[in-house]
């Protein structure tokens, strides 16, 4: 006798951002933050010193540019590599996990910077219309 069987279900992911208490959750932040998307952004292109990294990211202070390095090292995104020069050198370049990161992120980028156009008739239809303008 020959049973149809029905596929197995496949398993349901380990993490899960939607849940409070996941880890991916805050990953998510690091990448998806202001700072976050933009240093990626940045590095994408290859390694920075800090402070070329702190030029290429417009507005972004020294102290939150250190603390998203930070945040985005933790997480395996980004590597710091230190010269034992006088001065120090400090190089900032994306992991291969940073890269599939920052390449999803740009593809985000540039479909934003390609429809802003609209984005900006929106805005103005908006305020317009409760009078904000």
């Amino acid at each position: 006798m020959d049973i149809a069987r029905e596929p197995a279900a496949e398993p349901a992911p380990p993490y899960n951002v939607f849940a409070k208490v996941c880890p991916s959750r805050s990953t998510l932040e690091h990448v998806t933050g202001r700072w976050g998307a933009l240093t990626l952004g940045a590095l994408h292109e290859g390694p920075l010193r800090f402070n070329e990294l702190r030029r290429r990211v417009d507005g972004v202070s020294e102290k939150m540019l250190s603390q998203t390095l930070h945040a985005l090292e933790r997480d395996g995104l980004v590597d710091r590599e230190a010269q034992p020069t006088n001065p120090p050198r400090v190089d900032y370049e994306l992991t291969p996990l940073g890269r599939g990161v920052a390449e999803r992120l740009l593809d985000l980028i540039h479909f934003v910077e390609g429809r802003m156009d609209g984005v900006l008739q929106a805005r103005d239809r908006y305020d317009t219309a409760r009078g904000t303008r």
